[in-house]
């Protein structure tokens, strides 16, 4: 394979990516009051569950929480900001 300029083959370069990337983890939810210690509980869960699965180096793994105004998320149409003003939540014990 060729060198890159950097000194690195295509092969090495594809063994790096396959097995040393490090893994990122994206959750939005929306802006309705999660608690500071739920992102910390969902941070450890989702670290614990790539490290367990994927035997991933938690060190290495990265979760960002975003979180997204009502009036930006859809949900069948309409505006999450005008189901919940219809009483419609995502709460499982309603």
């Amino acid at each position: 394979m060729s060198n890159r300029s950097n000194g690195l083959t295509t092969n090495t370069l594809v063994t790096l990516l396959k097995t040393e990337i490090m893994p990122y983890v994206k959750i939005e939810v929306t802006r309705e009051g999660v608690t500071r210690e739920q992102k910390q509980a969902l941070i450890a869960g989702v670290t614990g569950l790539i490290t367990e699965v994927l035997d991933k180096d938690p060190h290495l793994t990265h979760v960002v929480i975003q979180e997204v105004e009502l009036d930006d998320w859809g949900y069948a149409g309409e505006q999450v900001s005008v189901l919940r003003e219809k009483g419609i939540t995502a709460t499982r014990n309603q």
